[in-house]
């Protein structure tokens, strides 16, 4: 079993064997639906295909009732139709696989040894939670590798991949927008030392803080991030 772990803990074995994993659920989930009362896919899972089956008759996707979620995400599993049913959870384990990778990419930018950053991915690769998600037909996994591929362009100062990133992800699902404050207090101009104890009365500081928020790299954030976002957003608007 020791063997095992450290086996697994090597990079190229890890994302291999987590992928397969994950194929092997997905092949399992198509022979226990075909032959078992309870299904293994998501029912959402049914509501994107049949979503995307509109887009391909050139309707909207809301003509599919509880269908709550960008067209976008019709159109990328508008292969279900033309290509195979379970298209759209190989896109969706491609990207859980995704994610551990960009969690272990953050880490050795963040200073973790391989070795260390590998073990902590593995939490992650090898968990059954997202395994399972991802699996059955949730699109989950496409929110998270967007929001981690913002922190590794964020990690690497590529602000304008990041903020292309996050405001698709803000488009696919609105929940990300909670991130806004975080990546915002970690662009700020950090003030010196001089100048935190120059302003002694509380407004003063107050305004320092607020200051603190005008700057090029913040700024260029917003635009692009919002631009990404309208834009998606202006363009689905009227399907």
């Amino acid at each position: 079993m020791e063997r095992l772990i450290t086996k697994l803990s090597e990079k190229h074995v890890l994302f291999a064997a987590s992928f397969l994993i994950r194929l092997a659920l997905v092949a399992y989930g198509d022979y226990q639906d075909k032959t078992m009362v309870v299904k293994y896919t998501d029912i959402d899972y049914h509501v994107f295909t049949d979503a995307a089956r509109f887009i391909t008759q050139g309707e909207s996707p809301y003509n599919r009732s509880t269908y709550r979620y960008t067209p976008l995400l019709a159109w990328l599993l508008t292969p279900n139709i033309h290509l195979s049913p379970a298209f759209g959870k190989i896109l969706f384990i491609v990207c859980d696989v995704l994610s551990g990778l960009l969690i272990y990419r953050i880490l050795c930018l963040r200073g973790l040894g391989s070795e260390t950053a590998r073990r902590v991915s593995s939490l992650w690769l090898l968990n059954p939670l997202p395994m399972g998600v991802s699996s059955r037909g949730n699109a989950e996994s496409i929110l998270s590798a967007l929001v981690l591929g913002t922190l590794l362009c964020m990690e690497g100062r590529r602000l304008m991949c990041a903020a292309a990133l996050y405001g698709l992800s803000v488009h696919m699902k609105i929940y990300p927008i909670t991130y806004a404050l975080p990546i915002a207090l970690s662009l700020r101009t950090i003030p010196t030392r001089a100048e935190k104890d120059k302003e002694s009365r509380m407004w003063k500081k107050f305004i320092v803080f607020i200051g603190s928020f005008i700057n090029r790299e913040l700024l260029l954030f917003a635009t692009v991030a919002g631009g990404v976002f309208c834009t998606l957003t202006g363009l689905f608007y009227h399907m």
